[in-house]
């Protein structure tokens, strides 16, 4: 057996200190708030289980309530979490994984590897880079209840990179009776192994959401990085307040109403720059990806000729300006759909996308292929005010190439429930939306969503393209970087060609808290664990 060991190192404390005589009446109050964080997320928590839905609200409560086994430092490489470590086999198709000594559940039960493999499997049936695991598996199972063992029918090297990975389906563990419900069905009983625990009775969709910190949580020993290492709590309560509007969140923030403002929009920067006791920052040095996605399914987007004529005519200054306020420092442009700067992120030299299109010509384009007046809609969620602005962006231009466009304003919890419609945009469906990627989730081809053809597998809009999942499948059993990174750039290329996903660019965001708060983690996700008062 081939052994990889990992080990880590200490740990943190808290310190007090007693307030004067003449406080001691307010020392209850003030002790009570010190213990809650207050935070404004930057849309509201709709749909609760990590594994069946997408959306980054939905990732960031996952973190906050579930584990995983392994997890990915700054760099993205996958460490132990759960795990106490792992061995493969000589053949490359066992793998053994051992578990934490004291792992526990919100129930109180122990988490076994059971568990686990029961956990995988769901997660496993929904994932993207599941599914290619999944495809070479031959048994999730357990040894014994401290120990995974994951029997395969070929080789899969990138075996820890898949269950460790930090977006989109999460793979996290719950209970085995909790794991084995239907994976297309969504679990609602939040039992996880995580440093928080999700408090039920104090939820209110669109309004509230309360979490407590888990006394049977046991951190690792090394320092926190990214999502790896250990994740300490010194808060008692973490306590989400939905506000839409920017404004309402801004005045929250400067009067101490709330400690804690996941997004702010740019246009509003100033107001908190005069502010002594408010701080902002950028939390994920990689950035986002702004994107249309289209519905390859309904006319007129299920022709590709279409798809890349609108992707063409895309001015990205033209969304990034607006989304950042026009601060040249937090965006550039990107006419490729693997974020620039990362290893895949080289647009192909026939990408098409100019900063300064050729409306006219687009126009001109748009009729010779025969666009005949086919209704778009566009689903746009007026209260996430990262994403609305794009709506408007995309409204005005498809106008300007002569189509038949209409902008439907709606919430974000409305926007993702009604994504999963197929219907004809005149019986409910849509035609189009715009959201944002983490440029992590989408470095490398196996999570790129943006870009895999799975059809009714895959993403909504459910893009199909056979050629692109043999490339995948390909990358998959690449020897080395080199090769893997050859069939990248085919699939980049195949990606722009077809247009199921139009790149707006690459922007910073910046989360604003009160200056009291200290050791926010530089990650892809706000999370609460080492963030303390000062």
């Amino acid at each position: 057996m081939k052994r990889r060991a990992f080990l880590g190192t200490a740990g943190a404390v808290a310190a007090g200190a007693a307030l004067p005589p003449r406080l001691a009446l307010a020392q209850p109050a003030v002790a009570q708030q010190a213990r809650v964080l207050r935070f404004a997320p930057h849309a509201s928590l709709t749909f609760l289980d990590p594994v069946a839905n997408l959306t980054a609200i939905t990732n960031i409560h996952g973190f906050y309530v579930f584990d995983t086994l392994y997890a990915v430092d700054a760099s993205l490489r996958p460490r132990p979490q759960m795990a106490e470590g792992h061995s493969v086999s000589d053949d490359g198709l066992t793998w053994t994984i051992r578990l934490r000594e004291g792992l526990k559940f919100h129930d109180g039960s122990p988490v076994l590897a059971r568990d686990c493999a029961a956990s995988l499997r769901r997660w496993a049936a929904r994932d993207t880079f599941g599914r290619d695991l999944a495809a070479v598996v031959e048994e999730w199972g357990a040894a014994d209840d401290r120990t995974l063992r994951i029997r395969l029918k070929r080789p899969f090297p990138l075996l820890i990179e898949a269950i460790g990975k930090p977006t989109a389906a999460l793979p996290v563990i719950m209970p085995e009776r909790l794991a084995r419900t239907d994976p297309m069905k969504a679990v609602t009983e939040m039992v996880g192994s995580g440093p928080l625990r999700f408090k039920t009775d104090e939820f209110v969709s669109g309004s509230k959401v309360v979490y407590e910190r888990f006394e049977g949580y046991q951190p690792r020993e090394e320092a926190p990085d990214f999502f790896s290492g250990g994740k300490v709590m010194h808060f008692d309560r973490v306590e989400w307040t939905i506000m839409p509007d920017q404004a309402t969140g801004l005045a929250a923030l400067q009067t101490g109403e709330i400690d804690w403002l996941d997004q702010v929009q740019a246009d509003l920067l100033p107001l908190l720059s005069r502010n002594r006791d408010v701080a902002t920052d950028i939390l994920d040095p990689a950035g986002f990806m702004g994107v249309i996605r289209f519905n390859s399914l309904q006319p007129p987007f299920n022709r590709p000729e279409i798809r890349r004529i609108v992707l063409q005519a895309v001015s990205q200054p033209n969304y990034m300006n607006l989304v950042t306020g026009g601060d040249p420092t937090a965006w550039r442009s990107c006419h490729s759909l693997f974020p620039c700067g990362t290893p895949y992120g080289t647009p192909p030299e026939d990408a098409g996308m100019s900063d300064t299109p050729d409306i006219t010509a687009k126009k001109r384009a748009l009729s010779a292929a025969g666009y005949n007046g086919e209704k778009v809609v566009i689903m746009n969620p007026s209260d996430v005010p990262i994403i609305a602005p794009f709506g408007h962006v995309t409204h005005d231009l498809l106008k300007q190439l002569g189509m038949n466009v209409e902008l439907q304003e709606m919430d974000w919890g409305s926007l993702i429930s009604r994504a999963v419609s197929r219907e004809t945009p005149d019986k409910g469906g849509w035609s189009l939306y715009h959201t944002w990627w983490g440029g992590a989730g989408i470095a490398v081809p196996v999570t790129n969503a943006l870009i895999r053809g799975l059809g009714d597998r895959g993403w909504t809009g459910w893009y199909s393209n056979e050629r692109m999942e043999a490339l995948n499948a390909e990358w998959l059993r690449a020897p080395d970087e080199a090769g893997r990174a050859a069939i990248a750039a085919q699939m980049n290329a195949l990606a722009m060609r077809e247009a199921p996903t139009v790149p707006l660019g690459i922007f910073s965001v910046r989360t604003a808290y009160r200056k009291s708060l200290t050791g926010m983690l530089k990650a892809l996700r706000p999370v609460p664990w080492n963030v303390r008062r000062a």
